[in-house]
């Protein structure tokens, strides 16, 4: 048996019929009624996926952390922060997974790192910097202008990025610049969709990993060019 594969996997159609029900039926009752199939088939093949996963990530960066513990670890609470949502649903629908910098472990700042989301159709994987402080961000745009061969050695790579972007090119940058349109961006996400089939495979470890493998570029350079170890 391969090291990236798991003799049953982790996820599995249970895990996606439950996350499907939860849509459905998200209210407090419902939940309690049946939190022995989120236990199951949810939130413990989560925590021994973030536990497997660790020593693999740590080949790509020895920054990143995998927290398998079952609060305030790697994996995402399912209760939603309802204090100033219009959406009162309690419970969130998806499975959010955080693989991140070390340095992120002592404050709230955006750093390299990964995301795994699972979700009915929606699974994907990302990496980068969503919102990076101010004084980062700078140094990202600068570094892009300074080396855009690298830059351009990211992008070749098949990265494409996502988020949101300014709408014209930020102060002291050059608007008819070769690369304005990402030097515009406040977001440095790039993500890869997942099928349902992949995330429920025994050997879905293999494929996150050589998919944050795949977007490791995205992640090398911002760290660099923001000052942070990776």
């Amino acid at each position: 048996m391969s090291e990236a594969t798991a003799p049953n996997g982790y996820f599995s159609a249970e895990s996606f019929r439950f996350l499907r029900e939860l849509a459905k039926n998200n209210r407090r009752e419902w939940f309690l009624e049946n939190k022995a199939r989120y236990e199951s088939f949810v939130r413990d093949p989560s925590l021994r996926f973030v536990r497997d996963a660790g020593p693999r990530l740590q080949k790509i960066s020895r920054q990143l952390v995998a927290d398998p513990r079952p609060v305030g670890g790697s994996l995402t609470r399912i209760y939603r922060d309802l204090r100033f949502a219009k959406d009162k649903s309690p419970y969130k629908t998806n499975v959010g997974i955080r693989f991140f910098h070390r340095q992120a472990a002592e404050s709230d700042e955006s750093l390299p790192g990964f995301y795994l989301h699972i979700s009915p159709g929606e699974s994907f994987v990302a990496s980068g910097m969503w919102r990076p402080e101010s004084k980062r961000l700078a140094k990202i745009r600068a570094a892009i202008v300074q080396d855009p061969a690298g830059w351009q050695r990211v992008l070749k790579g098949g990265i494409e990025l996502g988020g949101e972007s300014l709408q014209r090119a930020p102060p002291g940058f050059d608007p008819e610049h070769r690369f304005v349109a990402d030097l515009k961006r406040k977001d440095f996400i790039a993500s890869k969709e997942l099928a349902d089939a992949k995330v429920a495979a025994p050997a879905f470890l293999g494929t996150f990993v050589s998919t944050c493998q795949a977007l490791d570029p995205l992640n090398e350079f911002l760290a660099e060019a923001a000052g942070i170890p990776w």
